[in-house]
């Protein structure tokens, strides 16, 4: 068998601000609170209660889910002198728990109640948000407990002592980012005094040494009401709801304190500075950062226009100046928003055969020269639309929408987010022009180390404007038109959804329903070949997959980027194996020009010789920066380990160096062949969801890939179970601060086995509950070990070649510590079981999450067209769930008894050991 290891994707950034006072916030519930709006734009409505909160309501009735997001105006700026980190420290303690609901319990209703969470932490602002399945209940407690935690937390010294070891942990992550240590370099030597050159994550002396008293009063500072935003989102009762946030905020007094103000300005910039950052790894990258105005200024909104104009790819300048011409492999740009003067950053991604000089002088020739070479209204527009775009696609989504909001609101109020667009829709070429002037020059540069010059060129950043008067006027447009209130439940799913086979054998399922924005959303997957066919051909047809969005029938890969633009639509195409999968997600009346787009994307690709060159360029580069990441070394050792297969064969997995030899003896021509072989939609399935004519979408469908076939037949290659030798693996991994582990077992299991059930609720209560898990209580919340850790079951339809993965990340100097507490908990599992308790919050979570995921159309589009491969429907789905709910305790722990072994594991762990040895020899 082959192990299927997940990427470790640690987005949770628990730790920003946390409570400090244990003594309860009691305030007669009778303190007069105003329910008149206090503004609305394009159906968002902002109230304000007697005690500062502001609360910002936006119903979505057409998705079954909720988001609760809670702003604080307080991060990194806010912190003096030694309390670096601080904000972000805070952020993890206020998981910690308050008197009425101490220690797991917050963190336990998440995984019970199945809620999407998170908390973070930037420069201006802290936020925490829960995302859920849209009930009374679950929305009344999540604003109870927001309120609760807002002055009733517990920043106590224990929960202090084990959590920082986490943040420092979490620190060494980001060490191992060669990106994330020059942009962390570049903002230091930028900013001189400002905070905003300070990393949010801190300083690791100020987040060990800081005292509980300081933590406590920076709370009781800040986390109140009068510094708090509220945004609610999605599907809920607006007047029920307004009547909850009065019932569980109002009592809250507003404090006497004056917070203070800000007032340390950053000097303009008299000459450039240049900064060198030297660690072991493959990938080269040159970044460039510029001061601009702060978020609420109008240059600020030109400056993203010019961001997308100079770092988009494929359709920038940076792309066609550095990747087309073979002097980098990859580019990019951000615009930072922020409260006060920001910031503009450009990259540049190198393989190590690359020059850096020449890198660095074309970069340099392309920003600063850019007066030589003025923008275009070709250029401008291509910008606008790409940057509405994502406006439209974010504001048509209730949970993005809900939680973007958090960063107009931290530039100083909700309503900039729409001056924003107004002020996009209106930018002139002149005007792009004027602030690539101002800003894009020597003088304001940092590339590194300052250096002198006898005449500096000064560029004059404006200060922050009157954000009331910028807005206190603003209207807006007529609010986005609602979608329906779809029932995600697998029944009516079923019930709603039209199942068709066309002529040459490709099936459909088509879920038509009304939707907020009019979006669709369709996934298409094809089926290739057999085990003889597909020998010695799963690279190439990655590769041949990656190539089809880089050109098609007369459009380049520019063209091709804007047309996508053109008609509002994302669309993604990926090989794995035997499969090309097609996901895409548009507008209904685009959706007919998108579909015959794909059939020439898919049918009738240019195979540009230079672009295949960048691919195979980037894609050696993104190899060999693997070769030196713990977590990608990890999980490559424990994917080969007891693989039986023969090198060339699909079901092989190939050594880093064997993709590298095999990546440089592919040929376009290779492609080529691949397409005309296997490509075709006899054996294909797709599914759409959304807003759209079904008989007028099959219709269509018939007509652009109704009678495509591929010449090679598709035969499913078997995967079966093969038994595992336990094993242990450990890698060196020099000058990376945070090491890796991976681990697992085989397990002979398909997911119609009558204890499959029994044993996802185990997984779940071992280690794939989120920060509530047996895995995250032991190493995150008791020991502080470990910044993320956790498990994985992979048990499939077709094979039975199951497996148990195990994760954690950790300080290098851990490694035993994490070793023993790994074994530990995997031992107590099997020898005394799960409780009642366990098993309650793992099934409610796993059923909440499992409707939350069908709320999403392009989640609910993959599903269906899966289905119609493997011959289900809804109904297996609903069975699957039924059977689910009737597990007991008694047959969970069978299930344990008879799967999990601890003796079967194997154990791969990989970092920088040899140098933690040192250290504390020294």
């Amino acid at each position: 068998m082959r192990f299927k290891t997940l990427s470790l994707v640690l987005a949770l950034s628990l730790g920003t601000m946390l409570p400090a006072l244990a003594a309860e916030a009691t305030v007669s519930a009778s303190q007069p609170v105003s329910l008149t709006p206090f503004a609305s734009v394009e159906g968002i409505t902002e109230y304000r209660l007697a005690n500062g909160l502001r609360v910002l309501l936006a119903p979505d009735a057409s998705k079954p889910t909720t988001t609760v997001n809670i702003t604080y105006l307080v991060g990194s700026r806010h912190e003096n002198y030694g309390e670096t980190g601080m904000a972000h420290l805070l952020e993890h303690m206020v998981f910690k728990g308050t008197p009425k609901l101490p220690g797991k319990t917050i963190v336990q209703e998440f995984s019970k109640r199945g809620m999407h969470f998170n908390g973070t932490t930037w420069f201006d602002r802290t936020n925490y948000y829960e995302t859920f399945a849209a009930s009374d209940d679950n929305l009344d407690w999540a604003l109870q407990m927001e309120a609760d935690r807002m002055v009733n937390s517990f920043i106590a010294r224990s929960d202090l002592d084990s959590e920082f070891s986490v943040v420092r942990n979490e620190m060494e992550m980001g060490e191992n980012s060669p990106s994330s240590i020059l942009m962390k370099q570049m903002s230091a030597s930028a900013y001189q005094w400002h905070n905003y050159g300070k990393n949010t994550i801190g300083a690791r002396s100020d987040v060990e040494n800081v005292k509980i008293e300081n933590l406590q009063a920076f709370y009781r500072a800040h986390y109140q009401p009068d510094n708090a935003v509220l945004t609610i989102t999605g599907h809920f009762d607006p007047v029920r709801t307004l009547a909850k946030v009065t019932e569980f905020f109002a009592p809250i007094p507003k404090p006497t304190r004056v917070l203070p103000i800000t007032y340390t300005r950053e000097p303009v910039q008299d000459g450039a500075h240049e900064v060198t950052v030297s660690r072991v790894g493959d990938t080269q990258l040159i970044g460039v950062q510029y001061h601009i105005s702060p978020g609420a200024h109008p240059d600020t909104a030109l400056m993203s226009l010019l961001a997308q104009i100079m770092g988009d790819t494929p359709t920038g300048r940076l792309h066609k100046a550095l990747v087309q011409s073979k002097i980098a492999v990859g580019v990019g740009a951000n615009t930072f928003e922020l409260q006060e003067p920001g910031y503009v950053m450009f990259f540049v991604e190198l393989n190590k055969k690359q020059s850096r000089e020449a890198a660095r002088k074309a970069l340099l020739s392309a920003l600063e020269g850019i007066a030589k070479q003025p923008i275009t209204e070709t250029e401008l527009q291509r910008a606008k639309t790409a940057l509405l775009n994502n406006f439209d696609m974010t504001l048509a989504d209730p949970v993005a929408f809900g939680v973007g909001l958090s960063e107009a609101i931290a530039a100083g109020d909700w309503r900039l987010l729409f001056l924003m667009r107004d002020r996009i829709e209106a930018a002139t070429v002149a005007d792009v022009q004027r602030v690539a002037n101002n800003y894009l020059r020597e003088s304001n540069r940092t590339l590194g180390q300052f250096v002198p010059t006898d005449k500096p060129q000064r560029a004059e950043i404006p200060v922050a404007p009157d954000v009331d008067k910028l807005v206190g006027g603003y209207k807006g447009r007529d609010a986005i038109m609602a979608g329906e209130s779809f029932d995600p439940t697998p029944a009516n799913v079923e019930a709603r959804t039209q199942r068709m086979k066309l002529g040459n054998g490709l099936q459909l399922a088509l879920l038509p329903k009304q939707n907020r924005g009019n979006t669709v959303s369709g996934v298409m997957t094809m089926r290739m070949g057999d085990e003889k066919s597909m020998f010695k051909q799963a690279m190439v047809g990655d590769l041949a997959a990656a190539m089809l969005m880089r050109g098609a029938g007369k459009l380049d890969r520019q063209q091709l980027a804007d047309r996508l633009e053109q008609l509002k639509a994302k669309l993604s195409i990926s090989a794995h194996g035997q499969n090309l999968t097609v996901s895409f997600e548009t507008r209904n009346k685009q959706l007919p020009e998108l579909l015959a787009l794909l059939q020439t994307i898919l049918r009738q690709p240019t195979w540009s010789a230079e672009e295949f060159a960048a691919l195979q360029n980037e894609a050696l580069t993104s190899i060999e920066d693997q070769m030196r990441q713990p977590e990608a070394l990890a999980q490559q050792a424990l994917s080969r380990h007891g693989n039986p297969y023969p090198k060339g064969d699909i079901r092989y997995s190939a050594s880093f160096e064997e993709q590298i030899a095999e990546l440089k003896s592919i040929k376009l021509a290779d492609l080529k062949r691949f397409q005309q072989r296997f490509y075709g939609t006899q054996d294909a399935q797709m599914a759409l969801v959304g807003d759209f004519d079904a008989k007028a979408a099959a219709a269509q469908l018939q007509t652009l890939f109704g009678s495509w076939t591929a010449q090679e037949k598709f035969v499913r290659v078997a995967d079966p179970y093969i038994e595992i030798k336990p094993g242990k693996v450990q890698l060196e991994t020099p000058d990376k601060a945070n090491a890796a582990y991976f681990g697992g077992m085989a397990l002979n299991m398909l997911d119609t086995a009558p204890d499959y059930p029994a044993l996802a609720l185990a997984g779940r209560v071992l280690g794939g509950g989120g920060l509530k898990s047996r895995l995250m209580d032991r190493l995150r919340q008791k020991e502080g070990i470990s910044y993320g850790v956790g498990s994985w079951l992979h048990v499939g339809p077709l094979n039975n070649n199951g497996s148990l993965g195990l994760y954690a990340i950790y300080a290098p100097a851990n490694l035993a510590r994490v070793q023993a507490a790994i074994q530990e908990e995997v031992t107590k599992l099997v020898e005394t079981g799960v409780t009642q308790q366990e098993i309650d919050e793992a099934r409610s979570g796993i059923l909440q999450e499992a409707t939350i995921a069908r709320t999403h159309d392009g989640s609910l589009a993959g599903s269906l067209s899966n289905q119609l491969y493997l011959k289900r429907t809804m109904a297996f789905t609903a069975e699957q769930e039924t059977r689910l709910r009737a597990v007991t305790l008694a047959d969970v722990n069978a299930a344990i008894r008879k799967y999990i072994d601890p003796a079967r594991l194997v154990n791969v762990y990989a970092g920088d050991f040899a140098h933690a040895k040192q250290a504390v020899a020294k």
